[in-house]
């Protein structure tokens, strides 16, 4: 949600009163309460014109929608099992529902790092993991930073190797975390966990805490300490750099290379490029680019692959920053 929707939500709650407000701050997630509490709390006056606006938009958007079901879960339930029988719609319920029973986890989602962290220091870095992977990759950096740095270094490793939780797991993690953690009878195995999410991870737990773990990984296992590297940015984050940045690595990168490496990038991307560079530059590379004829995928992703090799180079001679939003604001 943008600032101007945050705005328009929070003079809403506002303007329902104290009760109704409640009501619908229950329905919201950790992170969706915090924000709409801060930006509540920012708006000491609001016009009396940008709350009829508001007020007139939600008007709108809510004539334009109907429920249809109250309970779209008990819903599906009945129905497929109406349908196929008691068998045949839990095989398909599994799949449906999968992920949504895990009212226990949701928990965790509004307590501190520091107490998190507390309930898992003297767990298994297995159990640790699986639970980690179900909370957003923020909260998960801050609890392993309080976490001592070889638990911390073998949590990401599972993490990063971790394929699915297994129902048993599932169950093991409620009877760990008691009322905490409220695991259901027969909960699915679900597709967190792997490299990707340990590598958005570690991009958020700073420099310092970064290289401890990845040296970590490398000495037991290098071809995964290397995944996790390359999942760790992509091109596209290149974004992120600032102008100066951009600069930098223009100066090291081939124009036959980054003509093809931009084949593949995103509009943005391209016309950060094309602003950091001379006007003549920036004519002749657009000029590349559309005569250049179809380039093959392989092509365009061994190039941008060799320009993060490039930045991965200036980011630790300290010459460019990529900044992340982690607590050292910068990877």
């Amino acid at each position: 949600m943008d600032d101007e929707g945050l705005e328009d939500s929070a003079i809403l709650l506002m303007s329902l009163g104290e009760e109704e407000a409640a009501e619908v701050f229950k329905q919201l997630a950790p992170k969706e309460v915090q924000k709409l509490g801060e930006t509540i709390a920012r708006l000491k006056t609001v016009p009396r014109e940008r709350v009829d606006v508001v007020l007139a938009k939600f008007t709108a958007v809510a004539a334009a929608q109907h429920m249809l079901v109250n309970d779209t879960d008990e819903y599906v339930k009945n129905v497929l099992r109406k349908a196929l029988g008691e068998d045949k719609a839990s095989l398909l319920l599994d799949r449906i529902l999968q992920g949504t029973d895990t009212t226990g986890i949701e928990s965790l989602k509004w307590m501190d790092a520091q107490s998190v962290s507390e309930l898992l220091r003297n767990e298994h870095p297995q159990i640790v993991a699986a639970i980690l992977v179900h909370l957003d990759a923020d909260q998960a950096s801050l609890i392993l930073k309080e976490l001592p740095e070889r638990q911390r270094n073998e949590v990401l490793v599972r993490i990063a190797t971790l394929d699915g939780i297994q129902p048993t797991a599932l169950k093991d993690l409620n009877e760990v975390m008691s009322k905490v953690l409220a695991g259901g009878e027969r909960m699915k195995k679900s597709t967190l966990g792997g490299v990707k999410p340990a590598a958005e991870i570690i991009n958020l737990l700073g420099t310092a805490v970064e290289t401890s773990v990845l040296d970590f990984i490398r000495e037991g296992d290098a071809d995964l300490a290397q995944k996790i590297m390359d999942n760790m940015f992509t091109f596209d984050d290149l974004e992120k750099l600032d102008d100066k940045g951009v600069q930098c690595i223009l100066k090291e990168v081939q124009s036959e290379s980054l003509v093809i490496a931009l084949k593949g990038a995103t509009p943005e991307m391209r016309e950060k490029v094309f602003k950091n560079m001379s006007s003549r530059a920036a004519e002749t590379l657009r000029e590349d680019l559309d005569s250049r004829g179809p380039v093959r995928v392989a092509e365009v992703e061994a190039e941008q692959k060799e320009m993060l090799k490039i930045v991965r180079r200036l980011m630790d001679e300290g010459q460019i920053v990529l900044a992340t939003g982690g607590a050292d604001e910068f990877l």
